[in-house]
């Protein structure tokens, strides 16, 4: 008979995830530098990559959200110079460790298999990595191969399409963004030679490092959860946990409410409380999985920006906000910057919070938020339940309904 699984309250499971996330890490003291945002990456493991823009790039807000105001241009620079960082497919689109590149070289030799191209499309392909080596780092607009002509392999927009095939396969990386737009080179001449020349580990312990990897991040987790981390199958997922149990790694738990058995990190912290006010992205590993962010908060959360404005309940561009322990309000953002305001478009209070306590913590977060982004006034909407108790906060201009 299996031994019973310890049993994990709610606000336990909650402060395990808030620490294994960095928020019960202690605040820079001073400007914010590379130990801080290295710090960071080793709780995130990965920034997920967005192309919307409204508020501030994706990958740029989680470090903020745990650090505070920064200057982004230290994480460019990590990533793109000093090559400390490459992006890949983890969690979608992202910046990870270059540490982590052995480990995912068995999915991009499965993309080549699986996404393998042949008669014409080969010769393309091959032709675009040529041209890619010629003249890298280079964009999709500044190759051309073959004519323009429409719908053909042989054209600028299939150009486009060989260069994700090849970065998907591992055969091109970025070593670089213009305007967000990637530009593309191959490894060897972007990622350190000290991390190519490191041996690549069989696809089963590649996952099984991953899933530890995702575990540490999340502290405890379903095993739906531990897969989602970066992307990976319930299929080789479920033996590579089994082998962590064995391990002494994963304690098998269960949480109060959750109806899935959990697992605990043999390493997560447990503290006593976390104190922390932060606005989180839409793609940020705290609330990125949405089926997590409910058992554990009862937060129902979905991004809207895809959703026709008449149909969305909260907003274009809605930001959880964390507030000790909790998530306690939601506000739809926008950095107006030729305006020079931050936009408060709505915001939303969450059943059983203060409105008062909520308003004033959301007020400073959004006035650091401002500052970060070289914004002025903060501008309240009327628009949300939130909106009357934050736009009565010192520092908040109410905006009256135009």
């Amino acid at each position: 008979m299996a031994a019973a699984r310890e049993r994990i309250s709610q606000a336990t499971a909650r402060r395990i995830a808030l620490a294994a996330q960095g928020f019960a890490d202690p605040l820079p003291r001073g400007p914010v530098d590379r130990r801080h945002l290295r710090r960071v990456l080793g709780r995130t493991n990965l920034l997920q990559i967005d192309s919307v823009n409204v508020l501030q790039r994706a990958h740029y807000l989680p470090a903020f959200s745990r650090l505070g105001p920064y200057d982004i241009g230290l994480l460019d620079r990590m990533a793109y110079v000093d090559h400390e960082l490459f992006e890949y497919w983890g969690h979608e689109a992202s910046l990870l460790p270059v540490a982590l590149h052995p480990l995912l070289r068995w999915r991009m030799q499965q993309n080549h298999r699986y996404s393998a191209v042949s008669g014409e499309q080969a010769a393309f392909v091959a032709e675009v990595l040529r041209l890619v080596r010629e003249r890298g780092p280079v964009g999709a607009g500044d190759i051309r191969v073959g004519e323009r002509l429409k719908g053909a392999w042989w054209s600028w927009d299939a150009t486009k399409r060989g260069l994700e095939y090849l970065f998907a396969s591992g055969e091109v990386t970025t070593a670089g963004r213009r305007s967000f737009e990637r530009l593309y080179d191959v490894p060897e001449r972007v990622l350190p030679p000290a991390v190519l020349e490191l041996p690549t580990p069989d696809p089963a312990d590649a996952i099984r490092e991953l899933i530890r990897l995702s575990a540490r991040a999340h502290g405890i987790g379903t095993l739906r959860d531990l897969a989602d981390y970066f992307r990976l199958r319930l299929t080789p997922t479920k033996p590579a946990v089994a082998s962590l149990v064995e391990a002494g790694e994963l304690l098998p738990v269960a949480v109060q409410g959750w109806d899935e058995p959990a697992y605990l990190f043999s390493q997560a912290a447990v503290p006593r409380r976390v104190r922390r006010s932060a606005l989180l992205s839409p793609f940020d590993p705290l609330v990125w999985e949405r089926a997590r962010t409910t058992r554990l908060w009862g937060f129902h959360y979905r991004i809207e920006i895809y959703v026709p404005a008449p149909k969305r309940v909260h907003g274009y561009y809605v930001l959880p906000f964390l507030h000790d322990e909790a998530l306690r309000a939601r506000v739809d953002l926008k950095a107006d910057r030729k305006a020079g305001v931050l936009r408060v478009l709505a915001s939303w209070l969450e059943p059983g919070s203060d409105a008062g306590d909520v308003a004033h913590a959301l007020a400073a977060e959004l006035r650091r938020a401002a500052d970060w982004q070289g914004l002025g006034d903060v501008l309240v909407s009327p628009r949300g339940d939130l909106a009357d108790a934050l736009a009565r906060v010192p520092g908040m201009v109410k905006q009256s309904v135009a």
